[in-house]
């Protein structure tokens, strides 16, 4: 168990200066603490704009086991937590297939659990068997991406909230179970559209598989595999047989899809980044989509998958500060915890610089809800760019 305390009893920062050191609380004058400064601020630039909630000490408890009869192992989860609050919120997260020895486990996406944590919300994280931590012989039935057991861990951990409270010290009783998110990147997001309602054909039999879980209330996909098909590689469409045939057309829940517009992923698929995007068009995937594409942003965006990661090609503080307060902004709203935190976000990013586009398939009401005016199957879009003539451009 590991308990963080992100908060310390230290003096306020001078008005005009966080930084600013006044002779009271100088450690010359008998005074141990520093002056309080704003947190986590130090790298991320000008993402310290965007609001977000204050942070809370988090708890987290790894190594909890659940038992799963039918499957080849216990399945395996960590729990962070606010040390505080009532009725919270829960995502399930969900992580990639990424060739780090423990990133794609319950120990990665560190930058994301932590922040989510801090800022209201129960995250679950599963170590799913498609993980390189726990390296299963090739011919394991569902080997390599375990598709269906992904998706399966995600609900069973929802039939088992009741006894995953009762072994987190401090959490029982406080979880909402009527609110529940799922979060993936990469082959999380696979995961997590599934949940929502994507399905899968396979290709040698031609049966459909539908596995949504309708006790999901919202999704956050970020950087998942888009169509198949043509779309995908030779390789991947010969290896990865569950890619080969998704369709979003059932995927009717809300969700904000989260892109790097320099995601290429050639052996994945013969398109560029806007591969990566396909569950938020209208035309794909029905329903209340939000579209938050990062200039510059790589599958890594910034490195959200652990801190000071080697799999990270684009690292960024900035990137991942933008990344972490959008979701929880987004997930703040689509959950009902505080309805306008969407809505003043993208009031907001409408002047900022160099770091991405906001798209909606559908108009979201600042009031938190979504409507069902669609807008011509054309999505309304908010450049995050430099100013130019009469409004905004992307950066480049």
């Amino acid at each position: 168990m590991i308990l963080s305390l992100r908060r310390l009893p230290i003096s306020q920062p001078h008005p005009e200066n966080e930084k600013q050191v006044s002779q009271s609380s100088h450690p010359s004058n008998g005074n141990s603490f520093l002056p309080r400064v704003q947190q986590d601020r130090a790298l991320i630039g000008e993402a310290a704009k965007i609001p977000t909630t204050p942070s809370t000490p988090v708890i987290s408890v790894g190594l909890l086991a659940l038992p799963y009869p039918g499957r080849i192992m216990d399945l395996t989860i960590k729990v962070s937590a606010p040390i505080s609050g009532f009725n919270l919120p829960i995502i399930l997260l969900s992580h990639g297939h990424g060739m780090s020895n423990n990133l794609s486990s319950l120990n990665g996406y560190g930058p994301l659990a932590n922040f989510w944590a801090a800022h209201g919300f129960v995250v679950i994280q599963p170590t799913h068997l498609s993980s390189k931590s726990l390296s299963l012989p090739a011919t394991t039935p569902g080997a390599p991406l375990y598709w269906r057991s992904r998706v399966e861990d995600m609900s069973f951990i929802i039939d088992h909230l009741y006894d995953i409270e009762s072994l987190v010290p401090t959490l029982e009783g406080r979880l909402d179970q009527s609110r529940i998110a799922v979060a993936g990147h990469s082959l999380g997001g696979h995961t997590a559209t599934t949940l929502l309602g994507a399905t899968l054909t396979d290709p040698d039999t031609g049966i459909t598989h539908s596995l949504v879980d309708p006790r999901i209330k919202a999704d956050i996909v970020i950087a998942t595999p888009g169509n198949g098909g043509s779309d995908l590689s030779d390789f991947a469409y010969e290896n990865y047989r569950s890619l080969s045939h998704p369709s979003f057309a059932e995927m009717k829940t809300k969700a904000l899809v989260v892109v790097g517009n320099q995601d290429a992923s050639p052996y994945l698929s013969k398109r560029g980044a806007d591969w990566r995007a396909d569950p938020f068009p209208y035309t794909y995937s029905p329903g209340p989509k939000d579209l938050l594409t990062l200039i510059r942003g790589e599958h890594g965006l910034g490195g959200i998958v652990g801190y000071d990661a080697k799999e990270t090609t684009d690292e960024s503080p900035l990137m991942v500060a933008v990344v972490q307060r959008m979701t929880a902004a987004w997930l703040r709203g689509a959950l009902g915890e505080e309805s306008k935190a969407w809505g003043s976000r993208v009031r907001l990013w409408r002047g900022s610089r160099e770091w991405g586009v906001l798209s909606r398939s559908e108009r979201l009401s600042y009031r938190g809800s979504f409507s069902l005016k669609m807008l011509s199957r054309r999505p309304e879009r908010h450049w995050i760019g430099r100013r130019e003539r009469g409004g905004y451009a992307p950066g480049t």
